[in-house]
């Protein structure tokens, strides 16, 4: 969206002035490609309106920048047409002292109308360019702003839920825990509620990658509690693994909860979970292996939720730049995960 308070798209940002250069460029060459173009010319011509034309976008882009706050409590229109009314002064103003300034060279050949013709002619186009950016421009930021409101809605949904049986079978295992344990039974609350906290507890739609290890530890050290030497987790963490790398919060958690519920917690001899992390190319690759599923248990039961809500919120966040599959290889369950950490 536009900045706190201001009706006017943000045209102080080096992206934005450099799509008002690219907008007025096109418009110089659709000007020379058209059939009826009023200055007919070879290269040293568009060489020279397209330098005139950068001139103009750039103190375009400059004012715009600095009317910014001074419109702030203007309604849209209104701003909008100072801010057009200012720009096609300033571009009259320019032309007015090139016309004057420049009576030998090249750019004579875009001067043919006149003084004043030449002047109000790039006044009016500019304008127009100028109207026409501020509209493009501020629809633009607010189907962003909606899309990233959709997008923040969708992932808070998903990262609220968490599967009730884990919350029942922790207090059961708590609450046998209290009398003939109260440290750990002690411990084992302290974990949960940071948990739960994780899930449901903060605003914030992502968390450093420490932050979601740490949850991810917690998550576990319940499920030893009722596993006991069952559950066994074999960690393989590189040393420089980006542990400040934003990703969405509760994103792991999910992945370490579908392979206890379906590749440990149903075998009577429990099992491994093998964790391996790094990086390459600025890119955080996570691979977790577990047992597969019982035979008794339908081929990927229970996976297709997990893995589908985390693929989703992938989507939701990188938008196509971080992946999620899955596959059985050598007779266990392989989970990979790529994002990027930028």
């Amino acid at each position: 969206m536009s900045r706190s308070g201001q009706p006017l798209p943000d045209f102080c940002r080096p992206p934005r002035i450099a799509a008002v250069c690219g907008i007025t460029q096109l418009a110089v060459v659709l000007l020379f490609l058209s059939p009826l173009g009023v200055h007919p010319g070879g290269l040293t011509t568009f060489l020279a309106a397209s330098a005139f034309a950068q001139w103009l976008a750039l103190s375009a882009a400059v004012l715009l920048c600095r009317l910014g706050p001074a419109l702030a409590g203007l309604p849209l229109p209104l701003a909008s047409a100072v801010a057009a009314t200012s720009v096609g002064t300033v571009s009259a103003l320019a032309a007015w002292l090139l016309y004057v300034l420049d009576r030998e060279s090249q750019y004579r050949a875009l001067q043919h109308l006149g003084a004043v013709q030449f002047s109000l002619g790039t006044a009016l186009m500019m304008a127009l360019l100028c109207a026409v950016m501020l509209r493009y421009f501020y629809v633009r930021e607010q189907w962003q702003a909606q899309v990233k409101a959709n997008a923040a809605a969708a992932l808070q949904a998903l990262q609220a839920r968490i599967n009730p049986h884990f919350l029942f079978n922790s207090m059961n295992t708590i609450a046998a825990l209290v009398r003939k344990d109260a440290a750990t039974a002690e411990r084992a609350i302290e974990d949960l509620s940071d948990l739960f906290r994780a899930a449901l507890g903060d605003e914030r739609a992502d968390a450093s990658l420490a932050e979601e290890l740490q949850v991810v530890r917690q998550y576990l050290a319940i499920e030893q509690l009722r596993l006991g030497a069952r559950l066994r987790v074999d960690w393989h963490l590189t040393e420089d693994l980006p542990l400040q790398c934003r990703l969405p919060r509760l994103l792991l958690q999910p992945l370490f909860e579908n392979a206890v519920l379906h590749g440990i917690a149903p075998r009577p001899e429990g099992g491994e979970i093998r964790v391996t992390a790094d990086t390459a190319d600025g890119r955080l690759r996570l691979r977790l292996c577990n047992p597969l599923p019982l035979a008794d248990e339908p081929a990927g039961a229970g996976h297709g939720h997990a893995l589908a809500s985390v693929t989703r919120r992938l989507e939701l966040y990188y938008g196509g730049r971080a992946r999620l599959q899955s596959a059985r290889e050598d007779g266990r369950f392989v989970t990979r995960l790529e994002l990027p950490c930028d």
